[in-house]
């Protein structure tokens, strides 16, 4: 049984299309094809049904892709701490961010960048559910984002800091007087909000079914700057984390006075997976920066 193949068989179980496994491989699909059923009469199993219109994972297959995903973790391990004997000086971090937390990165990729120049940084601003996924297919060594508000059993997460649910303003604006604001004061005011399936967006929406109350937007946006943007050349008020500003001196954060409104940022990991030095060093200089350091919590060092 060789490694290669249980690439092969773990990327096809995933997409069940042969075609496209074997060109996310970068092999031919003749090549890919070999490599399954050489797999298949090597266990003496079939591992998928196969007809004209689709392709399904059979019982033995189904039995046999928690342990080949093991086994390439493992294998992958190796090679990540291989790499690690180079003392930081070669390798790929790849890192996971959501949106709303992308503000807080700059600061940590340019010293990155400047200190361990022969690590490559492959960065992907996703939604939550979206780096979930490329975690536990090991796409990603590790995401940032504020806790998510559903439970993920194969993602273990580690607080960073806490940060809370927040009105958006320019300093000028109405709201910026107040300690606090609530949701139905807040709704008041001509407002401009993240889209559906940003953590902020997520956590608002879960206080208003909890209220029993609507907010109407006059303008969605699928990402922060261009919001904040917005919100700092008008009088429209937006909702995001209090941390989102951080480099936007002109407007204030008004902490949203709910109960739900706490926002935890946190860094999450495959369980059991390798947790690659230069992961661990770009967490120790994120939280050395000033849009962290103040807010930080106490994280364990794996």
């Amino acid at each position: 049984m060789e490694l290669r193949q249980l690439r092969a068989f773990v990327k096809a179980a995933e997409t069940l299309n042969f075609t496209e496994a074997a060109k996310a491989l970068c092999v031919t699909q003749s090549s890919f094809s070999q490599s399954i059923k050489s797999l298949e009469e090597e266990l003496d199993v079939t591992l998928f049904h196969r007809n004209s219109h689709e392709v399904t994972l059979s019982q033995a297959g189904t039995e046999l892709l928690p342990f080949a995903r093991q086994t390439l973790q493992q294998a992958d391990n190796c090679v990540n701490r291989m790499n690690d004997l180079l003392n930081l000086r070669a390798g790929t971090l790849n890192i996971g961010v959501t949106h709303s937390f992308s503000l807080l990165m700059n600061e940590t990729i340019m010293l990155f960048l400047k200190t361990y120049p022969g690590i490559k940084l492959n960065i992907f601003y996703k939604t939550m559910g979206e780096l979930m996924d490329m975690l536990v297919k090991r796409e990603l060594d590790f995401a940032l984002s504020f806790k998510p508000t559903v439970s993920y059993p194969q993602i273990e997460s580690h607080m960073l800091f806490d940060d809370c649910l927040s009105a958006i303003v320019t300093k000028d604006h109405p709201l910026a007087r107040h300690s606090s604001v609530t949701i139905r004061r807040l709704a008041e005011y001509p407002i401009v909000l993240p889209s559906k399936g940003l953590q902020a967006r997520n956590t608002l929406d879960a206080i208003l079914c909890r209220s029993n109350m609507e907010i109407t937007a006059l303008m969605e946006m699928n990402s922060v700057n261009p919001l904040l943007r917005l919100v700092r050349n008008s009088k429209f008020v937006t909702v995001l984390s209090s941390a989102s500003i951080e480099t936007y001196p002109e407007l204030c954060a008004i902490p949203i006075d709910e109960p739900e409104a706490t926002m935890t940022g946190s860094f999450h990991i495959l369980k059991e997976s390798y947790k690659k030095e230069a992961t661990k060093e770009f967490i120790r200089m994120l939280c050395e920066t000033n849009a962290i350091k103040d807010k930080l919590h106490s994280w364990i060092d794996g």
